[in-house]
């Protein structure tokens, strides 16, 4: 049996209709007196084979705040564990304690190396403490996110404790003053740990040809403000600072090797 045509002309307008009316929809001229029929199976025909209908995978129930079409970002835990220890210690603080007894340093040390990596969550100024952990919230979540709890963990430590020792070897008290009973605490190397961390992976993406689009202006500002701390905190060691950042650029291939999330 013939195949109906795809279309048909309209003699009056010259638009292409379906085989299947009689008037053109567009002028209303008649195009033929009857539709042509529909083929239908003979009798004793071999009946063909059903196509499988394809099931179109459906999206999971909702969580709360969460877009529709949209994974949810996981919680950086992480990042906000090392806020809530500062935060803690701080409080800690306030309730009569010093800065050798929650783990901050005092030059000269002479002993307790182990400060070195807990001197980061001491802070004696609410500003100071403030302008570091805007920093680590900022770019340990993007750490976390992209490489996991791990990530934010092992910068800020590392880079901390890297920033921390250099401040004690060298000796260099507020205003290069030596020799002087001073106090080396705070997140500024470790904060600074993390941007770097974060700024020397994403200059390796986009030398991979996969750039991310991010605000560096952004994040020179943030680096320039918090090697500028020093000047305004006297706490806030001018070594620690260049040397944490070092430190998280010198770590930021290591991450590298773990399982990125994103």
């Amino acid at each position: 049996m013939s195949q109906p045509d795809l279309f048909v002309v309209c003699k009056n307008c010259g638009s292409e209709v379906s085989p299947y009316v009689t008037e053109c929809p567009y002028c209303g001229q008649r195009v033929r007196k009857r539709a042509p029929k529909l083929e239908r199976d003979e009798p004793g025909a071999e009946a063909r084979p059903k196509e499988r209908k394809r099931r179109i995978p459906k999206l999971s129930r909702l969580r709360p705040s969460e877009i529709e079409g949209i994974a949810p970002d996981s919680r950086p835990v992480a990042t906000f564990v090392l806020i809530g220890v500062s935060v803690a210690v701080s409080l800690v603080l306030a309730g009569g304690l010093t800065f050798a007894e929650v783990g901050g340093i005092v030059v000269p040390l002479d002993d307790d190396p182990w400060r070195y990596a807990t001197a980061s969550f001491v802070h004696d100024s609410l500003t100071y403490q403030f302008a570091t952990l805007v920093a680590v919230g900022i770019f340990g979540t993007l750490l976390e996110r992209r490489f996991g709890w791990f990530a934010p963990i092992l910068v800020f430590v590392a880079a901390g404790a890297a920033g921390m020792a250099a401040a004690v070897q060298l000796d260099l008290g507020p205003l290069g003053e030596s020799n002087a009973l001073y106090a080396v605490l705070g997140a500024n190397a470790a904060a600074l740990g993390l941007l770097t961390a974060w700024l020397v992976d994403d200059r390796r993406a986009a030398r991979r040809g996969d750039p991310r689009g991010n605000d560096l202006v952004g994040v020179a500002v943030v680096a320039v403000l918090l090697l500028l701390l020093p000047l305004a905190v006297t706490e806030a060691n001018p070594v620690a600072g260049p040397v944490g950042a070092l430190a998280g650029a010198l770590l930021a291939p290591v991450l590298g090797l773990l399982p990125r999330r994103a």
